[in-house]
């Protein structure tokens, strides 16, 4: 399997690119490349998933040529490589991210009986689908922050938590995603006026990730925030003292499970119009459904999977318990995308 940085290649240029550009070296490599070779870009950044990749190799034949690098960086180069693009698959995290890929009319419409069988209907769309979700909890203090005084999101916008509440950048796409469902469920006005109470019960400005929030919350330099799981489930499979001791500070809230469900984000991708090797995009696709891939997502990365009614081996994933998902499409996350930085600029949450 081969891996290349990003970063180190101008776009265009991409040693994946000129090794398959078959105008250039002659058509019988890209001929001798068509059925064994996925062209997978990602923005994927967990090491564990080399595994996951290994796997789909070792079942099919198909070898993996990646690229690895952040979102907009890869959503640039595959405009910028156009019809020539040698990506055939592109993955990322967040429902807004996969979003853009859509909008800037990069994926093509995938028909496949596995996939509409195995993803449920709210985690797919016509031409993107999702493979795992993560779930934005709250995780408070609890010695500062009573369990009761923050069961909802809504309460985080409460005056008694003036100077308590953490969080990373309104502009990150998880809490982009967070504010298009609490429009989707409350309309504009409500959803901004839920900003400004966040802004108004700052502890500090927003800074740092969501492992930053979660220690920040443990220290007691703010007394709640919100965070994926995967987060926290990471944390509490560390073997490290102070990870432990982070752990024992700390309590985590599945928000709003006497209204709409707490908020679920995901992991997804989608195979390229541009895609040459369209047999093993799908095939990978496909791939990323099937019960060992879903079970790598949630015992790899600590991410749950899509198919309903799998089971998997996560101490961490079990002792966060079962709770009520919101089962808002996550189409509807994407539609509110650009409205949700709008709201969160406006109330000063950046």
């Amino acid at each position: 399997m081969k891996t290349v940085k990003l970063l180190k290649l101008p776009f265009g240029r991409s040693l994946l690119a000129i090794a398959l550009a078959g105008t250039a070296l002659g058509a019988p490599l890209a001929q001798a490349a068509e059925d064994k070779v996925l062209n997978l870009y990602s923005a994927r950044h967990y090491q564990t998933d080399e595994k996951l990749y290994e796997n789909f190799t070792k079942q099919t034949g198909i070898k993996i040529n990646r690229i690895e690098a952040k979102e907009d960086e890869l959503l640039e180069r595959i405009k910028n490589e156009g019809a020539n693009s040698p990506a055939d698959v592109f993955l990322t995290v967040d429902a807004a991210r996969l979003a853009v890929a859509h909008e800037l009319g990069l994926f093509a419409p995938v028909k496949s009986k596995v996939l509409e069988s195995r993803i449920p209907a709210n985690l797919r769309t016509d031409d993107w689908f999702s493979f795992s979700t993560r779930a934005r909890v709250i995780v408070y203090n609890k010695a500062a922050v009573k369990a009761a005084d923050v069961q909802t999101y809504e309460d985080l916008a409460d005056p008694k938590l003036k100077g308590k509440f953490c969080s990373r950048s309104g502009s990150h796409p998880y809490n982009l995603s967070l504010m298009s469902a609490i429009i989707a469920h409350q309309g504009e006005a409500k959803a901004e006026q839920w900003a400004r109470g966040l802004v108004a019960n700052f502890a500090r400005a927003p800074k740092g990730g969501d492992t930053d929030q979660i220690k920040a919350v443990a220290a007691g330099e703010c007394g709640v925030t919100i965070s994926n799981t995967y987060y926290v489930a990471r944390i509490m499979r560390s073997d490290k003292a102070e990870d432990k001791k982070t752990m024992e500070a700390v309590g985590v809230i599945w928000p709003n499970q006497k209204s709409y469900g707490t908020h679920i984000n995901v992991s997804g991708g989608g195979m390229l119009k541009t895609a040459p090797h369209k047999e093993a995009a799908v095939k990978f696709l496909e791939y990323l459904a099937s019960d060992d891939a879903q079970r790598y997502f949630a015992d790899g990365n600590n991410e749950w999977p899509v198919v309903a009614g799998l089971k998997f081996a996560n101490p961490a994933l079990d002792s966060l318990g079962k709770f009520k998902a919101d089962a808002l499409p996550v189409g509807s996350l994407a539609m509110y995308r650009t409205k949700a930085q709008v709201v969160f600029d406006r109330a000063g949450f950046r």
